[in-house]
């Protein structure tokens, strides 16, 4: 029988603080490079409270730390991904999925982080993951006879990036103009009408991953 949350044992004391540390740092360098991709680490170790050793110990680069703080992006997405494919409704699957990742927030740091950093070859088996999830979000929709004609699984990400792009001192103010729009761009989903232009091709903003400069 799976362990519950519950039922699973503590970490010991020094585990149990290093996995804190970590998650403070980590929150840290998502608030300081979602507004400045190019801060210096230093900004990060200084917002999360920590001595700049104590940061390099455990990430030994920027790059290092962008590149974990956009992998676990990319594994939120796909937790989020799994977790609306439970429902039983087929339509009501694309929905959760938008707005379960739309509120994760997910997108606005990992496109800003595209470019900043080389990744390697740790990431491949979420981002499998994450293409066999979107297919079969997409088959489910399709499935329930109202997803308009045309969409592909890269929509998808153009629909998340449109709401990411929303950003404003508010977070809540943030999170709720979000809603709106993703509201509208689902109804779009819905819609009937051919959609002008082609859809993305596979691989077709792979180049923002290349590393800048």
């Amino acid at each position: 029988m799976p362990k519950t949350a519950d039922s699973r044992k503590p970490l010991p004391g020094r585990k149990a603080q290093a996995a804190r540390n970590d998650g403070i740092i980590l929150d840290a360098a998502r608030t300081v490079f979602l507004a400045d991709a190019g801060a210096p680490i230093a900004a990060v170790a200084e917002r999360a409270g920590v001595g700049i050793s104590a940061l390099y110990r455990r990430y030994p680069s920027k790059e290092a730390l962008l590149r974990t703080l956009c992998y676990d992006g990319l594994r939120r997405y796909n937790e989020e991904a799994a977790a609306a494919l439970e429902l039983s409704d087929d339509w009501a699957v694309l929905v959760d999925f938008l707005r379960r990742v739309v509120d994760a927030d997910v997108h606005s740091l990992t496109v800003r982080l595209a470019g900043t950093f080389t990744p390697d070859e740790s990431i491949l088996p979420e981002v499998r993951r994450a293409g066999t999830l979107n297919d079969e979000i997409l088959r489910r929709a399709r499935s329930s006879g109202r997803l308009r004609a045309g969409v592909t699984t890269s929509d998808f990400g153009l629909v998340l990036e449109a709401c990411a792009a929303i950003s404003l001192p508010d977070p809540q103010r943030t999170a709720q103009l979000r809603r709106r729009v993703l509201a509208m761009l689902i109804d779009g989903l819905a819609a009937t009408g051919e959609l002008p232009g082609p859809p993305p091709e596979p691989g077709e903003f792979a180049d923002r991953w290349r590393p800048r400069g």
